[in-house]
C-alpha cells in the first residue's frame, strides 16, 4: 500500500463522522457555549441583560442559601432515586434471567414498554394515582394501613416515586448487559463447594454486576438531577429543584444570565459525578476481568 493510499484510508473515518460531528456542534456544543457566555452577563430588572461581564451570577448561586438548598435537594432526590432503582432493578434483572425465554420476553415488554410513552403522559397518570382520592391512598385506606390520606401529590415523596418508575428501565438495561457476560457455571461451582446462595451472590455474582450497576447509576442520577416534567407536575410549586428553578428564572423572572449560570453549574456537577463514577467503573472492570 502506497503512502497516499494509507493516508486516504486514515482520513476515511473522519470524513464519515463529519455529518454526526456537525450535528453535535450545531445542536449541542454551540448552544452550550452560548449559554456559558450568557451566564457571565449582568442583569438589570429595568433594562434587562447588560453587556457587562462578571462572576456575579455564579456568586449569587454559590453563596445564596436559597440556591444551595435547591441544589442539595436536587442531589438528594437524584441520589434517592438512584438507590431505589438499584434496590429494585438488580433483583428484578436477576429474576428475569431465571425465567423461561417466553415469559422473559413478555416481562421485558412490560418493563421497557413505558419508555415508548411520553414522560409527561406517564407523570400525568401518576398524578391521578397519587391524589388524596387516588388509587394509592384508596388502597392503603381499604387495607386499614392509614386512616387519613397521605400527601403524595405535591411532595418530594411523590416525585421520588414517579422518577423511580420513569428511570427504573435504564437501570435494568444496564444491569442486564453485565449479566449477559456472567458465566452461570461459576455460581454452580461455588454452590457445589459449599457456598450458600447469599455468599455466592455476594462474592461472585455481585462483583461482576458492579460495572452495570455503576453505569446504570450514572444514567439514572444524571437524568433524575436534570428532570423537569415530573418535579413540575408532581411537585408543583411546593418542591423546587434545579430544573424548575431554571424554568422560573428564564420564563418568569426573565433573568436569563442567572438561569444560564444555574444551568452551567448543574452541568458541571453532573460531569464531575459522571467522571467519578466512570473511574469506579474502570477500576471495577480491571478487578473483575484482570
Amino acid at each position: 500500500m502506497t503512502d497516499q493510499a494509507y493516508q486516504q484510508g486514515r482520513g476515511t473515518p473522519w470524513l464519515l463522522s463529519l455529518p454526526a460531528l456537525a450535528l453535535f456542534v450545531a445542536l449541542l456544543a454551540i448552544p452550550l457555549v452560548l449559554t456559558a457566555i450568557l451566564s457571565f452577563n449582568a442583569f438589570d430588572g429595568m433594562r434587562g441583560i447588560q453587556q457587562t461581564f462578571g462572576f456575579g451570577n455564579y456568586a449569587a448561586v454559590l453563596f445564596d442559601g436559597y440556591y444551595q438548598e435547591i441544589f442539595l435537594r436536587t442531589g438528594g432526590m437524584a441520589l434517592a432515586v438512584t438507590l431505589i432503582c438499584i434496590v429494585l432493578g438488580v433483583p428484578e434483572t436477576l429474576i428475569l434471567a431465571k425465567m423461561q425465554s417466553t415469559w422473559r420476553g413478555v416481562f421485558f415488554v412490560v418493563i421497557l414498554g413505558p419508555l415508548l410513552i411520553s414522560v409527561v403522559v406517564r407523570t400525568l397518570g401518576w398524578s391521578v394515582l397519587l391524589g388524596s382520592q387516588g388509587l394509592v391512598n384508596s388502597a392503603l385506606r381499604g387495607l386499614g394501613i392509614i386512616d387519613e390520606p397521605i400527601r403524595l401529590l405535591f411532595s418530594m415523596t411523590g416525585v421520588i416515586i414517579v422518577l423511580t418508575h420513569v428511570f427504573l428501565p435504564f437501570m435494568i438495561i444496564a444491569v442486564w448487559s453485565s449479566l449477559q457476560r456472567l458465566d452461570g457455571q461459576i455460581e454452580h461451582a461455588a454452590r457445589s463447594l459449599g457456598a450458600s446462595p447469599f455468599t455466592a451472590f455476594r462474592r461472585i455474582i455481585l462483583p461482576q454486576l458492579m460495572p452495570g450497576i455503576l453505569s446504570g447509576s450514572i444514567i439514572v442520577f444524571a437524568l433524575a438531577a436534570s428532570a423537569y416534567a415530573t418535579p413540575a407536575i408532581i411537585g408543583g410549586r411546593r418542591v423546587k429543584v434545579v430544573a424548575t428553578t431554571l424554568y422560573d428564572e428564564f420564563f418568569n423572572s426573565l433573568n436569563w444570565p442567572l438561569g444560564a449560570a444555574i444551568a452551567v453549574l448543574l452541568l458541571i456537577a453532573n460531569i464531575l459525578i459522571i467522571i467519578g463514577c466512570n473511574r469506579l467503573v474502570e477500576r471495577r472492570f480491571k478487578q473483575v476481568f484482570a
